[in-house]
């Protein structure tokens, strides 16, 4: 039988397969995160009708090539291209895209896998995942809200004090602001701060300017509002609650008797029915006044407390370009809850595909060392509220389309033009 024919089948099978990873590519042009292939063909072996000779002295004759037929082709590899994809917004925080060459690392119970559809979501359990379910791995936090880069492991969002904040007890309150003694001789000014177990108070200080003295003088309120209830205050005792601020002629704050710039800290001690079993500090407020003038404008003196909250729950996380997830609670503050680790690889298109936009390690990628790496450390960052689409480009898979076509067709020319030559050799015996 005739070798080209042969070749024409090894032909038509080779651009069926390269139109079956054409076909992929196109039916993938929207996945997230989908990285295209493209096929390699080889020629495979060849008959040796004759083999090479050298040049000869003594014959005077040249050497000649070596004579060969081929016996048709092959596919030499199908390779993933590994390049980025186009952006597309979504503005769904949870949904975030790899700005390089590096792969969310995600898991379940058979091991971890590698991604790059950053399409996240938190289940009923707190878990972050992707589409499929898997867990998305990186880094947790210790007592300290510190993040611990071992190896790494799923993200729970809400396991832990993750889900809440606790309440944090004042111990400073900084008074900032204008007084205009003209305008307004008498000012009050509501000062704010919480208990050890979040209970919220508010005091209110008057101040009254006194002509004679040139000063003012400054008195707490012995009774608080707790959590905005004027039906539930309670009595403070402070040990000062009384205070005198004199300023000079440019405004400055002095102290009074030695004419010297006022320490800005002065602390108080107060006790009283203070609700719930909630405790104060030892050494209560500190009230800081080094921010007050008294210059030719209104009255706008402020108290704000420099630290201490009420207990807050988690309301929603933002993942940052670094991969660091912060949570956003109900009180208004913040706190990490762990970080996104990716994996880089020495040959990415060493992957190998398992579905569901999903990779695994292989010989040829090199080996994930369980640990993973910050987005950052090879240039990259993560986009926020984006996704990464396909790279397929639909012009270049139209032409691929266009010659793997007319490949076949010439190949099955092989076949009939073979075929012909075939039915003349038995058509010499009639």
């Amino acid at each position: 039988m005739m070798r080209s024919l042969f070749s024409g089948v090894s032909g038509l099978r080779i651009h069926q397969t390269k139109m079956d990873v054409i076909g992929n590519n196109i039916s993938n042009v929207n996945t997230v995160g989908f990285k295209r292939s493209t096929t390699v063909f080889m020629d495979v072996i060849n008959q040796t009708l004759s083999g090479a000779t050298a040049a000869s002295d003594t014959t005077g004759k040249g050497g000649t090539n070596p004579t060969q037929v081929g016996l048709g082709s092959n596919v030499s590899a199908i390779n993933t291209v590994m390049t980025g994809g186009s952006t597309e917004r979504t503005d769904n925080p949870n949904d975030v895209m790899i700005s390089g060459d590096s792969f969310f690392i995600v898991s379940d119970a058979t091991g971890y896998y590698f991604t790059r559809a950053g399409a996240f979501q938190v289940d009923d359990d707190g878990n972050l995942t992707d589409s499929n379910g898997m867990s998305v791995c990186g880094w947790n936090t210790n007592s300290d809200d510190e993040i611990v880069q071992t190896k790494v492991a799923p993200l729970n969002l809400y396991e832990g004090t993750k889900s809440y904040l606790k309440p944090t007890m004042t111990d400073s309150i900084i008074f900032s602001g204008n007084y205009n003694a003209e305008k307004n001789p008498v000012a009050e000014t509501t000062v704010p701060f919480y208990d050890s177990i979040g209970n919220r108070y508010v005091v209110t200080a008057t101040s009254t300017y006194d002509p004679a003295q040139q000063q003012w003088t400054i008195k707490l309120g012995t009774t608080a509002t707790v959590n905005g209830n004027e039906k539930n205050k309670v009595e403070l005792e402070f040990g000062t609650d009384t205070f005198t601020l004199k300023f000079d002629k440019d405004g400055t704050l002095l102290e009074n008797e030695a004419g010297n710039e006022l320490t800005p800290n002065t602390t108080v001690n107060f006790a009283g029915d203070a609700p719930y079993n909630s405790t104060f500090s030892e050494n209560g407020l500190t009230l800081d006044f080094s921010g007050l003038t008294q210059f030719a404008t209104g009255s706008n003196v402020t108290a704000t407390n420099k630290n201490g909250y009420e207990a807050g729950s988690l309301k929603g996380f933002s993942i940052g370009g670094d991969g660091i997830i912060t949570g956003n609670y109900t009180n208004g503050l913040s706190k990490t809850l762990g970080q996104i680790a990716v994996a880089d690889f020495a040959n990415p298109s060493g992957l190998e595909k398992v579905g569901s936009n999903l990779y695994s390690a292989t010989t040829n990628s090199g080996d994930f060392d369980g640990i993973g790496m910050e987005v950052g450390a090879s240039g990259g960052s993560l986009i926020g509220g984006a996704l990464e689409m396909s790279n397929v480009d639909l012009s270049y898979e139209f032409t691929q389309m266009i010659t793997t076509q007319r490949g076949f067709q010439a190949n099955s020319r092989i076949i009939t033009t073979s075929d012909e030559m075939l039915q003349e050799l038995v058509n010499l015996k009639r």
